[in-house]
């Protein structure tokens, strides 16, 4: 079957089979920043944006994007290397498996909330699976990079 998307701003006609997901979809499609690691919904590794809200695509059907718009973070790299240099600034880039994912949930947290407390941070990370560093890194970085993003605003 085919769906109609929008994909990073570009409007693109894909096949997908009726039991495709979203994930497998848009790796299929050269969109290879995306990463499988539990195809259950659990680790955030896959998360896009899909008309704005972030989403994991390992459990959305493929069939359900269409007619929507996709964000991949090929689609916000400048966006994405501001965020990184501060995940890369606290030590929380080790493996970098996770940091796609990451970064996508830190954008859309970017975008939901004015000034969120630590407790807003990490429910906007949860989901996020790290496996190499605990989250207090992350946390550090997340705060620095948006009181960088707050103190050029006021500017």
């Amino acid at each position: 079957m085919k769906i109609n998307v929008k994909i990073n701003g570009i409007k693109k006609a894909l096949d997908v089979s009726p039991d495709e997901y979203l994930v497998e979809t848009l790796r299929n499609n050269g969109y290879m920043s995306l990463r499988k690691g539990c195809d259950t919904g659990s680790c955030g590794m896959c998360t896009i944006h899909l008309d704005g809200e972030a989403v994991l695509s390992c459990v959305l059907i493929s069939a359900k994007a269409d007619g929507h718009e996709i964000t991949t973070i090929e689609g916000v790299q400048e966006e994405a290397k501001d965020v990184a240099k501060y995940l890369v600034d606290e030590g929380v880039d080790q493996c970098g498996f996770c940091g796609t994912g990451t970064i996508m949930s830190i954008l859309y947290l970017e975008k939901c909330v004015d000034n969120p407390t630590d407790e807003d941070i990490l429910h906007y990370l949860r989901g996020n699976l790290c496996r190499c560093t605990g989250y207090a890194g992350q946390l550090r970085a997340i705060k620095r990079y948006l009181e960088a993003k707050n103190d050029e605003g006021s500017k």
